[in-house]
């Protein structure tokens, strides 16, 4: 694991400096690009320049600790990567690219996909099963390849300009090569009030945009072309029977937890209690011959905390068990939360995710997760229709959906009633949208200024909603969990896991999301996964043999955090200091009196309004970091 930066310059010549003091200057950007994430490695630094390209790296060293320097090279050293990730099939890669003649000077993982370029070039992306993002220097074709692996378990940024591509693992990096002007993205700031997130394939800066998973990006001659290399299908093509698929499915989750548990450091678990996390403590422990070292969060107040259940299960599999307790003081770090996401991330359990990986790096260097399940395997709540709304749909009244979509529109902002008209009145794929969604489109009207409002390009629901146009073939749950593995979890799940884990120097790995996993989890029929109103229905299945019974059945909880309570009581004081500033009310992108009733009908109590109060507390915050008189130069100096 590591973290990854680099650039490719259109022109190779020196021009009027001597050559060496070119190569010179791009060592020294390349360096600033990696010092800014050396929390993603602290034990190792590399670097190749050479004419018009610089690539480097920086180190958290787990397999191949003496020898896993980077960036590696091929035989002849025309191809040179730098590499953020696990491959765990790359024993396989490396005997069947020595059965075809290809010579290793290194035991590592990345070096096996060098020799995977040269033997198969873009195809060899398909062939990786693990967690990456990676660069490819091919100095013979003057050509870069940027690739993210298929869940986008792992970052990768980029940016052009004056003839150069830019990369890096982590916004932070482009920020220290001077290459990102300071202009706010409005269709991202859009995204991200709507969603908590800004979207796959750009970001809040407006020249920044992310690689999105399962796609690689092809630099030449100053011109990039983006291709997808893998995409999760669209068809259900299992056949066996759901006892047959519950078998299957156990000897695929023991096979992908076993080969997350290569390394060659300490590892261990984050445990939640519930499901996912307990399948994956407890294959740990079937295949491991000492205690699987365990870390989990609690809370003071009983309907957050799940930490009796992370201690059932630990007790259950003799795991070596750590916990740690997130009390209100836990917003001290939202500033350090904000510095390492670079962009506004509204998800407020990436604050026990921060304290979880905390505590884990204190024993190990390697965690594993259990993220992904829910995408998957159909786990949450959101799955299940309303019963209301399931009510509305067997009114056998003409017109009922047109009627609730004249209505909702007409009845003023906080109605009673309004926003269950508006849902109603939408299709299947739009009404999943709309319950997802925190400020919903009308609400953002509200919000924004004239200005903003004349400058968006697009509604976020419409540019979201495409995901669903591929899927129209398959049924609503699979629908809907396939819409959630391409956007939620890659934008919301795994970008938090990366940089929580990452601040703290421990690598996170996803068992769950092992491309067999994946693969055979979306060759499932929906029916097998839903069943009944029961979640997870065939995971929890072939996990019978494995999991206490109190596990497999208890109510999903979720990794949430008490805001609500923390805000009402002595943090109130922290939307209204912040959100009713003359700093924050002269941005011009929000009406100030629409954030004004906000806070006041959240305080007094009239409407729950933590979440929305909570993405503009951050995106404040944010802008305070990174755009408040900032230029290219001043937020280089910044990172």
């Amino acid at each position: 694991m590591c973290g990854i930066a680099g650039f490719a310059d259109s022109t190779s010549s020196a021009g009027d400096r001597p050559l060496t003091a070119r190569l010179d200057a791009e060592f020294s950007l390349v360096h600033r690009m990696c010092e800014v994430i050396r929390h993603r490695g602290p034990d190792d630094e590399g670097v190749h320049v050479e004419p018009g390209l610089g690539i480097g790296m920086r180190r958290l060293s787990i397999i191949d600790l003496a020898g896993g320097h980077q960036p590696m090279h091929n035989e002849t050293r025309t191809v040179w990567i730098v590499f953020n990730g696990e491959i765990y099939n790359y024993r396989e890669l490396r005997r069947e690219l020595e059965a075809r003649g290809h010579q290793f000077y290194t035991s590592s993982d990345t070096e096996p996909i060098v020799h995977a370029y040269e033997e198969w070039g873009e195809d060899a992306f398909r062939r990786l099963r693990g967690m990456f993002a990676l660069a490819i220097w091919d100095s013979r074709e003057r050509m870069l390849l940027l690739a993210r692996d298929r869940a986008g378990i792992k970052p990768l940024h980029y940016v052009e300009r004056d003839g150069r591509v830019y990369f890096g693992s982590e916004i932070k990096s482009l920020l220290a090569a001077g290459a990102v002007e300071p202009r706010l993205n409005l269709d991202a700031l859009d995204h991200y009030l709507a969603f908590l997130y800004t979207p796959r394939d750009s970001s809040i800066f407006e020249d920044v945009r992310k690689l999105p998973p399962g796609h690689y990006l092809r630099w030449r001659g100053g011109r990039t072309d983006v291709r997808q290399y893998w995409q999760i299908t669209d068809r259900e093509t299992f056949t066996g029977s759901e006892a047959d698929a519950a078998e299957q499915l156990r000897a695929v989750l023991a096979d992908a937890v076993r080969s997350h548990m290569v390394s060659d450091v300490p590892l261990g678990a984050f445990l939640s209690g519930g499901v996912d996390s307990s399948a994956v403590v407890g294959m740990m422990a079937r295949a491991s011959s000492r205690p699987v070292k365990t870390f989990s969060i609690g809370f003071d107040e009983p309907e957050f905390d799940e930490l009796e259940h992370a201690r059932s299960v630990a007790r259950h599999f003799d795991t070596d068990h750590h916990e740690f307790i997130v009390r209100p003081d836990g917003l001290s770090i939202l500033d350090r939360l904000i510095t390492h996401f670079d962009e506004p991330f509204a998800d407020s359990s990436a604050i026990p995710t921060w304290y979880v990986s905390e505590i884990a790096r204190r024993h190990v260097t390697v965690v594993l997760s259990g993220d992904g399940g829910d995408e998957l395997f159909g786990g949450y709540d959101r799955y299940l229709p309303h019963p209301r709304v399931e009510w509305f749909d067997r009114l056998r009244i003409p017109g009922r959906r047109a009627a609730a979509s004249l209505l909702w529109p007409r009845l003023p902002h906080g109605a009673r009633g309004k926003n269950f008209l508006r849902h109603v009145a939408k299709g299947d794929d739009a009404r999943y949208l709309d319950s997802i969604a925190f400020f919903h489109a009308d609400e953002r009207a509200s919000l924004y200024s004239s200005d903003v409002r004349r400058e968006l390009t697009g509604g976020a629901e419409h540019i979201l909603g495409h995901h669903f146009d591929r899927l129209a073939g398959l049924p609503l749950h699979s629908r809907m969990m396939r819409f959630d593995f391409e956007t939620y979890l890659p934008e919301d799940v795994l970008t938090k896991v990366d940089r929580m884990s990452m601040a703290h120097s421990i690598e996170s790995r996803v068992p769950l999301l092992d491309n067999d996993v994946i693969e055979f989890a979306a060759s499932l029929p929906s029916h097998f996964k839903i069943r009944d109103g029961r979640r997870k229905h065939v995971l929890k299945e072939a996990l019978r043999p494995l999991l206490p019974a109190d596990i497999l059945n208890r109510r999903k909880q979720g990794f949430g955090i008490p805001l609500g309570v923390w805000f009402r009581g002595g943090l109130a004081d922290v939307f209204s200091s912040v959100l009713g500033s003359p700093r924050t009310r002269q941005r011009g992108y929000f009406e100030p009196s629409f954030v004004e009733r906000l806070v006041r009908e959240h305080l007094s109590g009239t409407r729950d309004h933590t979440l929305r109060l909570w993405q503009l507390l951050v995106f404040e915050l944010w802008h305070r970091q990174y755009l408040d008189a900032a230029t290219p130069t001043s937020l280089a100096a910044r990172a």
